[in-house]
């Protein structure tokens, strides 16, 4: 892939619509990866749109939310017709000057994005973007997301200046006094649930509410043998790349999420799955997980690190070569 494969980055547009996205924050990786292919640096880079095997449509939905909705005074104001029309426009003007969305229907181009809207952009039209592929961290199958097309992006924190969620680190097992960790914000229904069940009520499973300094949540983390990571208003979290970043196994407590590199990782071999009906028997189900296997679960966390990992520029294996991988696959998929 890393010989062969090449992205056409379109080039027309300007800022702060395309070819810019949030660089730091929960949207980073929106940012980083269009970065990346604008950067002049990657050896995905096509020199010119005939070598190119897929072609990327540098339009960021987060930087459209953050300029064009602003001021929010009613509900209104949320009307996505013009996140769709800016989209619509994009895409009609490479349509019309190149053949290559054309003579593919758009099922070698792609977008990329970490908003909550950004499955949106193919809902006004969903005929004519039926084969565009999306790479979103809202990877929610119940709200048309599509396995086998779309990819499902890992939602990372990057704070200002710094490339991953924190240097890989965290306790060795020995030193992990907790059982269960999480702490965040209680919105949508799963964290509801979680919070009526355990916050405040039990201190091996400790559920507290958004700690005020960052570093002091990412230590909690570190000293847990398990992390709590349960869906908000969409199915994405970055607490999954958090957790895995100190070592702390990741418990998935979802409903309709397409995890990301399900292509080529099993992650029932490093994480634990706690059905949303479970929720009230976390400690039961963690406390069940024998030593020998918990063990297994952390050795294989830390093994997967790598691939969740944001480096600039992009190194083999890492999370954007992880992304660029899946859109490999799918590219394999299509005929022209």
């Amino acid at each position: 892939m890393v010989k062969r494969f090449k992205i056409w980055t379109y080039r027309e547009g300007e800022r702060p619509l395309v070819h810019r996205a949030p660089m730091t924050n929960i949207y980073s990786i929106e940012g980083q990866f269009l970065d990346e292919m604008e950067s002049g640096k990657s050896p995905f880079r096509a020199q010119t749109p005939e070598e190119a095997h897929m072609f990327y449509i540098p339009v960021s939905v987060a930087s459209i939310i953050h300029f064009i909705y602003q001021p929010v005074l009613t509900k209104k104001d949320y009307d996505r017709g013009r996140l769709h029309r800016i989209v619509d426009d994009y895409v009609g003007i490479v349509a019309g000057k190149y053949p290559y969305w054309n003579r593919s229907q758009g099922a070698d181009h792609f977008v990329v994005s970490c908003h909550d809207w950004a499955p949106d952009v193919s809902k006004d039209n969903p005929k004519f973007y039926s084969k565009l592929i999306r790479v979103l961290c809202n990877a929610n199958t119940s709200e048309g997301f599509r396995p086998a097309r779309d990819a499902s992006l890992p939602e990372v924190f990057l704070d200002y200046g710094r490339l991953g969620p924190v240097q890989p680190g965290g306790s060795d097992p020995s030193n992990r006094t907790t059982l269960a960790f999480f702490s965040g914000g209680i919105h949508g229904h799963i964290r509801r649930l979680l919070f009526e069940r355990w916050h405040g009520k039990d201190r091996d499973v400790q559920v507290i509410e958004r700690l005020p300094d960052r570093s002091i949540y990412m230590a909690r983390m570190a000293r847990a043998k398990f992390c709590l990571c349960p869906s908000g208003h969409e199915v994405a979290s970055p607490r999954i790349v958090e957790a895995i970043s100190v070592g702390c196994v990741p418990v998935l407590i979802s409903r309709n999420y397409s995890l990301p590199f399900g292509e080529v990782l099993d992650w029932s071999e490093f994480t634990v799955t706690v059905t949303v009906e479970r929720i009230g028997e976390i400690k039961a189900i963690l406390g069940g997980v024998s030593e020998e296997r918990y063990l297994e679960l952390f050795r294989r966390v830390k093994g997967v690190r790598r691939h969740f990992a944001v480096n600039r520029p992009a190194r083999p294996y890492d999370l954007l070569h992880m992304v660029l991988h899946s859109l490999w696959l799918r590219r394999l998929n299509v005929r022209l």
